[in-house]
């Protein structure tokens, strides 16, 4: 019996690499042969650390991306950066903590970033553009797993909800539709490469304690989301698809959360074969008792952090052992894979809020509780 090991993602990238972001995002003195090569050798490092570290499921660490924001502006046509336009991130939170979240967001989650965070607005028909980009990353880290011996290989993308602002299409229903459609591209390219597909949308939580909505609103907003995401997936087989939702803030008071009872019937409504949640943060972590009311569909697998990225503290062996135990013992070992909250560095920063080193370390306790589990079941 074995219980397999992944993560959600994005790692901190090499001061080098983000010295030669910071040049490619201001375009001047910027060598793209030299760019190229260190973002090769920085996934090259990084899938080797993910495999000596015991993750079984491997991916990139995002290593390429500067963040959601640029990320968007370079994989889809129709969209505007809109340096002016104030977007309110987690509007409850922040109001309840206005003090905390104005020190936090200036030292943490958003400083140190190698550029800052742009609002993206769609003012044109979008398509996708990203061909050459992705295909990049898709052989670099084709060639980094196979150098390194990884048992398994996914690559992220966003979800359809998590690229910007609506200004061009009649309803947010069409919008979210259309870039669902571009995305498809991104989407089948990673399957048809062999990787497992992640789906990353933190924006579906959000929507379930968005003050703008009532009840009924949030609801059919995120089977909105999920519609986008669906008619983007059609033709995918869902054993080739992970989705994952978290909250958006990492260290911080999280009153202001979605429960998971409150979001777990959108996210098992995406056709994916496993779904990948907070269960690790001190918020979250007794929600595993919700899976003694819910039941998983058959085929489907349960990826919980048991790791957090929201602490520097490295969680013990035994207390990730006891956390894998409990999911094995609600929803089936077969239907359990060890993973972390969230990404550990979301956007590309020089101070991200684990220290690289730290990162690495959990990973370890990880591989070593996922092997007490199995010893155990």
């Amino acid at each position: 019996m074995k219980i397999p090991t992944t993560h959600v993602g994005s790692l901190p990238r090499p001061h080098e690499l983000l010295d030669a972001m910071k040049t490619k995002i201001s375009g001047r003195g910027f060598d793209e042969k030299k760019y190229q090569s260190l973002v090769k050798a920085a996934v090259e490092t990084c899938v080797r650390k993910q495999v000596e570290a015991g993750i079984d499921i491997v991916t990139d660490g995002e290593q390429s991306k500067p963040g959601f924001f640029l990320y968007v502006n370079e994989r889809l046509e129709g969209f505007t950066p809109r340096p002016g336009m104030r977007r309110k991130f987690f509007p409850t939170e922040t109001a309840a903590f206005p003090e905390y979240y104005a020190q936090y967001f200036k030292q943490a989650m958003l400083g140190g970033t190698v550029a800052p965070v742009v609002p993206m607005v769609c003012t044109g028909p979008v398509k996708y553009r990203g061909e050459a980009a992705l295909a990049q990353d898709i052989a670099n880290l084709k060639a980094a797993a196979a150098a390194a011996g990884a048992q398994g290989v996914f690559m992220p993308a966003v979800a359809p909800s998590g690229v910007g602002v609506n200004e061009y299409y009649k309803s947010e229903e069409e919008f979210f539709h259309a870039v669902g459609a571009a995305l498809s591209v991104e989407y089948r390219a990673i399957v048809d490469a062999g990787f497992t597909l992640q789906i990353d949308d933190p924006f579906l939580s959000d929507v379930f304690v968005d003050p703008d909505y009532d009840a009924k609103g949030r609801t059919a907003r995120a089977r909105m989301y999920v519609d986008a995401v669906n008619a983007s997936l059609r033709g995918i087989p869902a054993e080739k698809v992970r989705f994952h939702t978290c909250y958006g803030i990492n260290e911080g008071p999280r009153i202001h959360e979605a429960a998971l009872a409150d979001v777990v019937d959108a996210m098992l409504a995406v056709n994916a074969g496993a779904y990948s949640f907070e269960a690790a943060n001190p918020r979250h972590e007794h929600e595993y008792h919700l899976w003694e009311k819910v039941k998983l569909p058959p085929g489907k697998k349960l990826i919980p952090g048991v790791i957090t990225h929201a602490s520097n503290i490295v969680e013990h062996p035994e207390l990730i052992a006891e956390r894998l135990l409990r999911y094995a013992k609600l929803v089936g070992a077969e239907n359990v894979i060890a993973g972390a909250d969230c990404g550990f560095s979301s956007q590309a920063t020089y101070t991200t809020e684990v220290h690289p080193t730290v990162v690495w370390a959990k990973f370890q306790a990880m591989r070593d509780g996922a092997r007490l589990a199995a010893a155990k079941l």
